[in-house]
């Protein structure tokens, strides 16, 4: 009877010993992911797309009493997208040579994705050849190359560049037109139609002074590169030397670009671009009733903006942040990088409004990819949410081969139990046969 007693409590003790190895890893599992659900981590791209500031809504409600002798007006900070200045902004007006801003958009595009080349040779067409207006003077049946083309437009604002470049990239300048329209409406140019590669007189072609400031801002941080075409001063083709008609570019104060314009129906126009200690500052002046004005009144935009307001570098790109810990992880902590820069304006003196507040988790699980999206920023001004952008992990880290501290303890448990029952089996009394 004491054997057989002996028996079930040793069969007992293992059932116990097999429920606990099964079981209470789980349970403890399931408790370490209930106190930590309310600090979930965030695996999906948290960067929201903030859009320039409304045209109504300018950084600064009095504007200085500034006034601009121009029908229309916008100075934005070319980093933030922040409007510092209005004046009829969305007054829609004919664009003039503002619309080879997004033919040559539409160009470096294509050279990006390598659907086209700078030293891709085009077949001038006689369509291009016979454009009237501003010329670089190519001639039928010439093959020139992308990057002449471009230096054309850019440069000379050659109206028989435009073409060719269109018909080469498009096929037809119709075709390239529809394909202006779709990367206008693409980047929030919601008040601007466009029926030509360079802006003759359309019916219907038209355009605002905020959607060119729009358009320069995502012109120059998808294509950086274009600045140093656009800042230069004179342009030679075919024995035919010419100057940049944007007379700011040799005042050395920071300009370097982008685009006059003038028909007729519109007056003259010019978008200047200028960098200083960091700051960038987009001003826009259309229809001015001089061609002798435009050049001033922009630059009197722009040492405004320079003047008046800060760009604080919130966040920078790649600034790390941490280290985490990790946790069932070859690695025992992660460190996390900010996956943009941030930039704020603020009104001079007020720079320690801006504050950036990383939302760090307590810690992270392996596996762990290089780039993935584990917590955020938040960029805060005077308080109040500006922007939020994804902080990455830093380097993979793969998931240990050794189990978690719950299962080995189980298992470190089992085995003194396991080890306890056999010993107590080799040494039990043996009964005696009668």
């Amino acid at each position: 009877m004491k054997v057989l007693f002996q028996k079930q409590l040793s069969i007992f003790s293992l059932l116990i010993l097999i429920h606990a190895l099964c079981f209470v890893p789980e349970t403890l599992c399931k408790t370490e992911k209930k106190r930590t659900s309310g600090k979930t981590i965030q695996t999906q791209s948290s960067q929201k797309t903030v859009e320039p500031a409304r045209a109504h809504q300018p950084l600064s409600t009095s504007q200085g009493g500034l006034q601009c002798d121009a029908r229309s007006a916008v100075l934005m900070d070319g980093l933030t997208g922040e409007i510092l200045y209005e004046q009829n902004p969305e007054v829609t007006i004919p664009p003039a040579r503002f619309a080879k801003i997004l033919t040559l958009y539409l160009a470096f595009d294509a050279i990006r994705d390598g659907q086209l080349k700078m030293e891709e040779r085009v077949t001038v067409s006689e369509k291009a050849w016979r454009t009237q207006g501003s010329k670089m003077f190519i001639k039928v049946g010439e093959r020139v190359t992308v990057e002449d083309l471009i230096k054309g437009i850019a440069i000379v604002s050659g109206n028989d560049a435009c073409i060719a470049l269109a018909e080469h990239i498009a096929g037809s300048e119709e075709v390239f037109a529809s394909k202006m329209n779709e990367k206008a409406k693409a980047i929030g140019m919601k008040n601007s139609h466009f029926k030509n590669s360079h802006g003759m007189p359309a019916e219907g072609q038209l355009t605002t002074a905020f959607d060119m400031a729009i358009l320069s801002k995502r012109y120059i941080e998808d294509h950086p590169e274009a600045l140093a075409i656009h800042s230069t001063t004179e342009f030679e083709y075919n024995g035919i030397r010419q100057g940049n008609r944007n007379v700011l570019l040799q005042k050395n104060i920071g300009v370097d670009g982008l685009k006059t314009g003038h028909i007729e129906e519109s007056g003259y126009h010019l978008v200047a671009t200028a960098k200083r200690d960091g700051q960038r500052m987009i001003a826009v002046v259309m229809g001015c009733d001089r061609v002798g004005k435009r050049a001033p009144e922009a630059q009197k935009l722009l040492e405004y903006g320079f003047k008046n307001f800060s760009t604080v570098e919130a966040v920078k790109k790649g600034h790390d942040f941490g280290p985490i810990r990790v946790k069932r992880g070859k690695s025992d902590q992660v460190r996390f990088i900010a996956s943009d820069s941030v930039f704020v304006t603020v009104p001079k003196g007020k720079e320690n409004l801006v504050s950036a507040v990383p939302q760090l988790p307590e810690f992270v699980t392996a596996p762990i990819q290089k780039g993935q999206v584990l917590a955020k920023v938040l960029v805060q001004k005077d308080g109040q949410k500006v922007k939020e952008i994804d902080l990455l992990a830093s380097t993979e880290i793969e998931k240990s081969l050794i189990p978690p501290w719950p299962v080995l303890i189980g298992g470190v448990v089992g085995i003194l139990i396991f080890g306890l029952i056999g010993f107590w089996f080799i040494r039990r009394p043996q009964r005696r046969k009668i």
